[in-house]
């Protein structure tokens, strides 16, 4: 099973967008809000280096910003 992870904020349209691709597709994520979640936030910057969100991770692999090219690949979407 692919464990998908959306770091976000309730306010960035960016994430909102990601967010309403991944539901129109049926795909289940988890939600990580690092405007609440501090650990969170820091450990994706840890990882990352970077504060700018949405910041997708599918089984491991980070994606920054909502790169549809990239998450279609990775999720094997097919349109």
């Amino acid at each position: 099973m692919t464990i998908v992870k959306v770091y976000s904020t309730p306010y960035c349209p960016y994430c909102t967008t990601l967010k309403n691709y991944l539901k129109e597709r049926k795909i289940e994520f988890e939600d990580i809000n690092v405007a609440e979640d501090e650990k969170a936030m820091e450990s994706i910057i840890e990882k990352t280096g970077q504060k700018e969100i949405p910041i997708v991770e599918i089984d491991g692999e980070i994606i920054l910003g909502f790169d549809r090219v990239k998450i279609d690949k990775l999720l094997k979407i097919h349109d």
